[in-house]
């Protein structure tokens, strides 16, 4: 939700929702995703007006950007709500008429006077304790302004609406107490606690219409406007039902409340205080998790128009590619500090981990030509079941064992990560996992097995190209919610049928059916440069190279110089080497 242009911040929000939903469904269960644009408020009024256009036409040309960037991005959202919307105002009216016809003593509204700072940037009021004066660097103009955003406050003295928030203290903190994990990650828990306990007051929750105009008007007085973040609050509920399917009081609520809200920090005070203590106002359930996330600087700075640093997220999108661009952001995401955005950092994890790491792997795997092996003959010798005296008399019978641990455990240790949303290391299990695959290749060597095809040779590199066309399965599969894309692409070229790609069959042997028949041989015309185009991750055009010690750290393998992608496999491959011993 925003009321700005959308930038890689809220590209970000959306893709971390839409991953933790596509986790679900693979997983077997219902899911549905909400996004959508806030678009009331004095910030929307003022913008609107600087461009000489009715608020209304202002919003209708903002939420068509973010409504583009979802689909550019493949969000598979299942709601985008407008917060100008009919259904969300009708929803707004019920919750608000709700609480203000709650008395007082059972505490609900009180009308009174309300004077502070006011920030229209923010859509909050600011404590005395929590504005300062500074300078406009820009202009040198003394300001008041917010210590914890940076943004401008004015004084405002107003009759108001308030929301008795500073009586819902006890039960807030007893709530924070009996749900410890409510957000996550845990220091922002300790943060709200903190405000709880120290700074709560009663929330004025209406503006006079004569000074705001652009709101939802309160339903049995217009000259009072509704409280921008009331309102904003409410859309959850909104397409959850509230209104149109289910009133407060119901029994039913559908599939209210939500199981998780994704936020930035920015926001984790209206959400994690303000929200809740409304929810508890109407009798209605809490969310069941917050997730918040930090914010992407660039050159260690906080992205902003003044600063002139902002990422535009469709040119990152058409640069990158959508996957790819999805997988950096989910690995590099962090719940506990900002994050880094540059080019260079995109291309080190696109090079190594995207290129070197899953596309050559499903290369050589998968892609082979000349029929020199496939994977349908494969998982077929699978089916049959592998003599295993072979296997066993081979002087690298360890070697050839040696991925069977990691088979093993990978779709459980990846699934502990996402399951306890920590999304960049559900990313590193399945990187370390391929590597271990790379390695695995290396060692075995299937392409000198299949000079000779004897008997035993037949054995043995069946054998190596089941466990890694297998592994290749079990990683499409699990990456298949951050790279729904890619990872179909991944599968489609495995021959995995469509109704068993959820992580019941991402286990080592769980799926006997999948598998392509060898490529015919070269066509005539061939180009081996120009099929670096057609890889999974092909190189992306107008970007520097990195060197290959930034990459990896480890010394070019002789026999790879001049093949770049082969040469970070090779590299890969010693470090999980190294790893292991």
């Amino acid at each position: 939700m925003s009321k700005e242009a959308p930038h890689i911040g809220h590209l970000y929000t959306m893709i971390l929702a839409d991953v933790l939903k596509r986790w679900q469904q693979i997983n077997g269960k219902q899911a549905f995703l909400c996004t959508g644009t806030d678009e009331h408020g004095m910030k929307i009024q003022q913008a609107a007006a600087k461009e000489g256009m009715p608020p209304k036409e202002f919003c209708d040309s903002n939420s068509r950007k973010f409504k583009e960037l979802a689909a550019a991005a493949n969000i598979s959202h299942d709601f985008f709500v407008r917060t100008t919307d009919e259904d969300h105002k009708h929803a707004v009216e019920l919750f608000w008429s709700h609480l203000k016809n709650t008395p007082p003593e059972n505490l609900g509204l009180y009308k009174g006077n309300h004077e502070g700072w006011y920030c229209v940037s923010d859509e909050c009021f600011y404590a005395e304790d929590e504005v300062q004066s500074t300078v406009v660097p820009q202009t040198g103009r003394k300001i008041m302004a917010s210590i914890e955003s940076g943004n401008e406050v004015e004084w405002v003295k107003e009759d108001t609406w308030f929301f008795p928030l500073s009586k819902y203290k006890d039960r807030l903190l007893r709530f924070y107490d009996e749900n410890p994990d409510w957000i996550k990650p845990t220091h922002r828990m300790n943060e709200v606690r903190n405000w709880v306990e120290n700074h709560l007051e009663d929330l004025s929750i209406t503006r006079p219409a004569s000074r705001l105009s652009w709101g939802i008007p309160d339903p049995e007085d217009n000259s009072n406007t509704i409280y921008v973040w009331v309102d904003a609050l409410v859309n959850y509920a909104t397409k959850a039902g509230l209104g149109s399917k289910w009133n407060i009081g119901s029994p039913d609520t559908g599939i209210w409340p939500a199981d998780v809200q994704v936020i930035g920090k920015d926001i984790l005070r209206f959400h994690a205080i303000y929200w809740p203590a409304m929810l508890m106002a109407v009798g209605l359930p809490l969310p069941k998790m917050l997730i918040c996330h930090n914010h992407w600087t660039m050159s260690n700075r906080k992205m902003s128009k003044s600063l002139g640093n902002v990422v535009n997220p469709n040119f990152a999108l058409q640069r990158w590619g959508i996957d790819p661009l999805r997988y950096f952001l989910m690995r590099n995401g962090s719940f506990t500090k900002d994050m880094g955005y540059s080019n260079e950092f995109i291309m080190t994890v696109y090079e190594k981990e995207l290129a070197a790491n899953i596309g050559n792997m499903f290369q050589r795997i998968a892609r082979v030509a000349n029929q020199t092996w496939s994977t349908h003959e494969a998982v077929k010798s699978a089916q049959q079941g592998f003599d295993l005296d072979v296997i066993k008399a081979l002087p690298l019978r360890s070697t050839y064992m040696s991925l069977e641990p990691y088979l093993e455990k990978v779709t459980p240790d990846f699934a502990e990560r996402m399951n306890e949303t920590d999304l960049s290391g559900a990313i590193r299990e399945i990187f370390q996992f391929l590597t271990q695959v790379n390695r695995f290749v290396s060692d075995t060597e299937p392409w000198k097995l299949a000079r000779s095809r004897t008997r035993d040779n037949m054995v043995c590199l069946n054998w190596v190209i089941y466990k890694c066309a297998d592994a290749l399965r079990i990683a499409g599969i699990l990456l298949q919610p951050i790279m729904p894309s890619k990872s179909a692409e991944l599968l489609d070229g495995l021959g995995v049928k469509p109704e068993r790609r959820t992580v019941e069959f991402a286990n080592h042997g769980r799926d006997l059916e999948f598998g392509v028949e060898p490529t015919v041989t070269k066509p005539p015309g061939y180009d081996r440069k120009a099929a670096k185009w057609e890889s999974l991750f092909p190189p992306v055009p107008g970007v520097e190279l990195l060197d290959e010690d930034v990459l990896t750290g480890l010394p070019m393998p002789t026999s790879s110089k001049g093949k770049r992608i082969l040469g970070l496999a090779d590299r890969l491959a010693e470090q999980a080497r190294l790893q292991n011993e």
